[in-house]
């Protein structure tokens, strides 16, 4: 008998990113009411992708067989469903094969509509995915990297913490390039806009962020340059910009728009002990130790907000050094001894128990 309309969810997920791999697909019926099917397989090692295309692959089989004659696929991986109806180009090789099979696949039916969707509201088939990574993981005997850790994926803690609980994952992105940056001036609450080649920094931020679905939320400093650099990322996301007002820069007061140099030669006593006291603050500025209080309170928004989840952080370089800071519970050397590139990508977890961990630091490979 024929099902005629159903509904298809599909995911997939890797713990390492290529790391043990698991889909899982759930095909519903046109109410949303009833599910018809599960599909779910451990895959061994594979990508993020690959098992999100696996899964979809999956979900279009079982809606097959179910003799569907229309399919509404759901998925909340942006990749997938952008390039199942084709705005996106497939260059990966991995992935050409796959997106043959499942267009192959698709053509079957009268009619296949491909819509993204929160991970949230692909909860169903995320829990099916995960219960085959749980089966990949312990047929496998790789052990990813921490720092190759999926940004989809529910990480593990490492091996060597005794924490407890989804961690509040933030992936931490510094802006691009502004005229000021280029002279390496200082640039706190001034509100430089991105040059030419900032906005392509953001670009390759974005397009490397694009395969990763598991991102809830994109939440961005309020200056111009951060705001820019986030827009660029939710856009390929489907997501909305939240602002907090709590992750601008420091506010460098009248050492605003003055070089290093310039700024030593107008205070050389103020800028010498500025430079190891983070007590210590600019003229009419604001001391690390401000700052530290005022990201202590992000922390704990976000870690409030979007607990368990992935969130994407677009901010500065000070916000960021501090919630890497944070995660490591490390002295405030760490402020001047950290070197952070325009346009990088660190990862900071913090979990409800109080424990935290670094899993990327610094990464431009998208530049």
């Amino acid at each position: 008998m024929s099902a005629g309309r159903v509904v298809v969810e599909a995911d997939g997920g890797s713990r390492g990113n290529p790391g043990p791999a698991g889909y899982g697909a759930v095909v519903f019926d046109a109410t949303h009411g009833t599910v018809l099917a599960e599909r779910n397989e451990s895959l061994g090692i594979a990508t993020n992708n690959v098992a999100e295309y696996r899964g979809l692959i999956a979900g279009l089989d079982a809606a097959a067989e179910l003799g569907a004659s229309e399919v509404d696929v759901r998925m909340d991986s942006k990749l997938v469903v952008e390039q199942m109806s084709g705005r996106w180009k497939v260059k990966h090789p991995d992935m050409i094969p796959l997106q043959r099979q499942a267009s192959t696949l698709a053509r079957q039916f009268d009619s296949v509509t491909y819509t993204w969707i929160p991970r949230a509201e692909n909860a169903h088939a995320d829990r099916l995915a995960n219960e085959a990574m749980d089966g990949a993981a312990g047929d496998s005997d790789a052990e990813p990297e921490p720092a190759a850790q999926s940004e989809k994926a529910t990480p593990a803690a490492p091996g060597w913490m005794d924490t407890t609980g989804a961690p509040t994952r933030m992936l931490l992105l510094r802006h691009g390039q502004t005229a000021l940056s280029v002279d390496r001036r200082y640039s706190g609450r001034g509100n430089p806009a991105l040059t030419e080649i900032g906005q392509a920094q953001a670009n390759g931020a974005a397009a490397r962020l694009a395969g990763n679905s598991g991102i809830a939320a994109v939440v961005s400093s309020p200056l111009g340059r951060a705001q820019q650099t986030a827009t660029a990322a939710a856009k390929v996301l489907g997501l909305p910009v939240t602002v907090h007002e709590g992750l601008t820069e420091t506010d460098f007061g009248e050492w605003e728009g003055l070089t290093f140099r310039e700024a030593a030669d107008r205070d050389p006593e103020l800028h010498r002990k500025w430079l190891s006291d983070t007590s210590v603050c600019p003229p009419a500025g604001e001391s690390f130790d401000e700052v530290r209080e005022r990201i202590l309170k992000v922390r704990d928004d976000l870690t409030a907000s979007y607990a368990g989840s992935t969130i994407l952080v677009v901010t500065h370089v000070t916000p960021i050094k501090t919630l890497l800071q944070l995660a490591l519970d490390a002295g405030p050397t760490l402020l001047y001894k950290l070197h952070l590139d325009l346009a990088s990508l660190s990862i900071a977890e913090f979990y409800p128990d109080g424990g935290s961990s670094v899993r990327l630091v610094n990464d431009t490979s998208h530049l």
